[in-house]
């Protein structure tokens, strides 16, 4: 890894997502970013560390209740507190988790910081999520992909603007998994106008562009599947330890494959 792997010159979406939950691993452009979408939403930061929680429910329910062991995060971002592999290995030693994101600030941390216990395994990858076959390929070298697994898009899926190779991205990804296996996603919505500006002040500023969409659309990454209540919802109301009233703009699902 070099340093000009490393653009520092253009904001990125990993290094503002990394600021707005208070980390520091990020530049003065990110920040510039972050501070200019929370003059906009200053609830924003809190809305980050609440996508984030799902996640953590997420992994702690699919490990404890549903008997997951393998998961493949894909756009997994920085490290931050509670990663996926902390979290299911604190239910499960054994489990085994493989991080996929195209960032070199990532993959610089990553290996760093993503320690495994000694009964499971922890591997990253450097990969676009549009390869998702160069993904899984990669993926099998830690993960049996004739036994269940639980595939993440956690707040990547808005990363790509059309809704057909979003929804071919996720299908093809679940069709090279088990039945048994499990989808996690999260995205921003567009239900409100200060979220909408909000989108509009990073696509202007954030080297990749993020796209807003419907909980009805979001709903069409899960056809074929079968959910886990409460199916689609803010990712506040998503088996709610607290705040379970609120909703955000952020909505999330998780579902399980039920058929070949």
């Amino acid at each position: 890894m070099t340093n000009e792997e490393i653009d520092t010159s253009i904001p990125q979406t990993a290094r503002i997502w990394n600021y707005l939950l208070g980390g520091t691993d990020n530049f003065e452009v990110d920040r510039a970013v972050g501070d200019q979408i929370l003059a906009t939403q200053p609830q924003l930061a809190e809305h980050a560390r609440l996508s984030r929680a799902f996640l953590v429910r997420a992994v702690r329910y699919l490990t404890a209740e549903a008997g997951m062991r393998q998961f493949l995060d894909i756009g997994s971002g920085l490290p931050a507190v509670n990663n996926t592999h902390e979290v299911a290995q604190a239910v499960a030693p054994e489990s085994r988790v493989v991080y996929v994101d195209n960032d070199p600030l990532v993959l610089a941390h990553a290996r760093t910081l993503l320690t495994s216990s000694a009964e499971g395994a922890t591997d990253y990858l450097a990969a676009d999520l549009h390869d998702i076959e160069n993904v899984l390929g990669q993926a099998a070298r830690t993960l049996d992909l004739d036994r269940p697994v639980a595939v993440f898009f956690m707040g990547v899926l808005g990363h790509v603007e059309d809704d057909a190779v979003a929804r071919d991205l996720v299908r093809r990804a679940m069709a090279a998994v088990p039945v048994g296996s499990h989808l996690a996603l999260y995205d921003g919505t567009d239900i409100t106008p200060e979220v909408v500006e909000v989108a509009r002040i990073w696509n202007e500023s954030a080297a990749l562009p993020y796209h807003l969409r419907s909980p009805e659309r979001l709903a069409r990454f899960f056809e074929g599947l079968e959910y886990v209540e409460p199916g689609l919802v803010s990712v506040t109301q998503w088996h709610p330890e607290d705040d379970g009233d609120r909703v955000i703009d952020q909505f999330c699902g998780v579902a399980r494959k039920v058929a070949a």
